[in-house]
């Protein structure tokens, strides 16, 4: 059954994709999805059960040797038809998107096209080399290595990018010979329903991709402790993040994570002010805030920090917040109540804690704004570095402003959090920028730039808490998705 939705031919519930088909969850339950702009139901997602994770689980194990025994230019050109439908279908994955966690149409096109993309770049990873040859102290012998698949991989994936992330955790699984089980987030279980479409469409082997949908405590879990699943790839919070790596420690699994930051931005004396302003502001609020990546922390020189923030102030005060469809818009809502329960909950906390609250700080209200979860763009001021506001990751559009007085002071406070993620830094000093690079502790740093930006062809990944210092993306995704054998020949 369908419904019609804004233009949009939705599914008005939304099943598992397990051996090729979509089958109801064996629960019969189902899960409403909101619009978090307008608080519309967008349509629904089963919510399913264990019997639905194995029955996932034992189609991934069926398929995987048939799978990794095709050619790596055989399974990239599986990849490269699924990119050319995706992209086919861009808009409308997009707007589904933007339906169902807030961000801007423009940007839900923007990481629609990102997912196109990192299709096509592990699809040419199929002609690469999986191993190297290595000299033999015997010499009528021939060693070398191979990379081989893992086996079945589980994916736990986010709501704040729910084309990309799944794509670039299903892209290297798939061309280095895995199959896959994944658990998208409930939020977007629409969107991830139609980027597993394009998967079905291009002629998937049955069971090689396979989608549960359903709660975190039941699916999630299911994944981290099945033994047929050989590894774990999750993004998400820190908490959930340990409990999965203290759950495949356990079993013997292969885990990977990433579990987000509390990123900092310093403005050196002689930054570009403008750049630096423009910068911060797209860090810290587009998407509402909600990338792991986000700027959270601006750390600016107590000599320049008035001419900063009247800067910032005025272009804070410009931005266009509403419904991501809606032409002209530049903000959108959070993605749900609690998540807007949650920004708004840290707000008060650095209100309580002292720091000095300069703009927004509201849930926004009138006609166009009652039935959505929007919140204000939101700026502290004399911010401590140990207040809850500069330690805790708010993934709101929610900034803390703290003042230094020289860089060494300036790089301290950027790595006075348990997270290590990313870290920018404005400055024309080459000697301030070399030690930025050697001293904060983050596993991406950028120099005149905002704090995020991924590219996907890099490795990404972080330090102390915001990893398990694995890396994601770009060739380092080999790394984790398979494993080395050595071979030794000898006629």
């Amino acid at each position: 059954m369908t419904n019609l939705i804004g233009g949009l031919n939705l599914m008005k519930t939304y099943t598992n994709y397990i051996a090729g088909e979509w089958i109801e969850s064996v629960t019969g339950e189902t899960r409403e999805i909101i619009n978090p702009a307008t608080s519309e139901v967008v349509g629904k997602s089963a919510v399913s059960g264990i019997d639905d994770l194995n029955h996932a689980v034992v189609a991934a194990k069926d398929a995987k040797l048939g799978w990794s025994q095709l050619s790596g230019a055989t399974r990239g050109d599986y990849l490269y038809k699924v990119a050319n439908i995706l992209e086919a279908r861009l808009d409308d994955i997009a707007e589904t998107m933007t339906r169902e966690m807030g961000k801007t149409f423009l940007e839900a096109k923007g990481e629609t096209a990102r997912g196109v993309a990192i299709l096509r770049y592990y699809a040419g990873e199929g002609m690469r080399k999986v191993g190297d040859v290595i000299p033999s102290t015997d010499s009528e012998a021939l060693m070398f290595t191979r990379r081989t698949p893992l086996g079945v991989v589980g994916i736990i994936t986010p709501w704040n990018f729910p084309v990309a992330i799944p794509i670039w955790k299903m892209a290297p699984a798939l061309i280095y010979g895995n199959t896959v089980v994944i658990k998208p987030a409930s939020e977007t279980a629409i969107t991830a329903a139609k980027v597993i479409e394009c998967f079905h469409e291009a002629g998937f082997p049955k069971g090689v991709v396979n989608m549960v949908t359903g709660s975190g405590s039941i699916i999630g879990n299911g994944i981290v402790n099945h033994p047929g699943i050989a590894g774990i790839s999750f993004t998400g919070s820190d908490v959930v993040g340990k409990q999965i790596a203290k759950g495949a420690v356990e079993r013997g699994a292969k885990f990977q994570l990433e579990m987000g930051g509390k990123n900092p931005v310093i403005i050196a004396e002689d930054a570009d002010l403008d750049k630096a302003v423009e910068g911060t502001v797209s860090g810290a609020f587009r998407s509402t805030g909600q990338k792991c990546t986000a700027t959270s922390r601006v750390i600016v020189h107590r000599n320049i920090k008035q001419a900063f923030v009247d800067k910032l102030l005025s272009v804070s005060e410009s931005i266009k917040i509403g419904n991501g469809l809606e032409d002209g818009v530049w903000m959108g809502p959070c993605s749900s109540k609690a998540q807007l329960e949650t920004v708004l909950s840290y707000i008060e906390k650095g209100k309580e804690e002292g720091a000095k609250l300069l703009y927004g700080g509201n849930r926004l209200t009138g006609s166009e704004y009652d039935q959505g979860f929007y919140v204000e763009p939101t700026i502290f001021d004399d911010v401590d570095s140990k207040m809850q506001i500069a330690q805790e990751e708010v993934f709101g559009p929610v900034i803390a402003i703290i003042p230094f007085d020289d860089l060494d002071e300036a790089f301290t406070l950027a790595n006075d959090t348990q997270f290590g993620l990313s870290a920018s830094i404005y400055t024309e000093n080459i000697g301030a920028i070399l030690k930025f690079i050697d001293r904060v502790d983050a596993g991406l740093v950028r120099i005149n730039a905002e704090t995020a930006g991924v590219e996907l062809q890099a490795p990404f990944g972080g330090m102390k808490q915001s990893s398990s210092h694995s890396r994601e993306q770009g060739e380092a995704a080999i790394e984790f998705y398979t494993s080395i054998k050595t071979v030794f020949v000898k006629g």
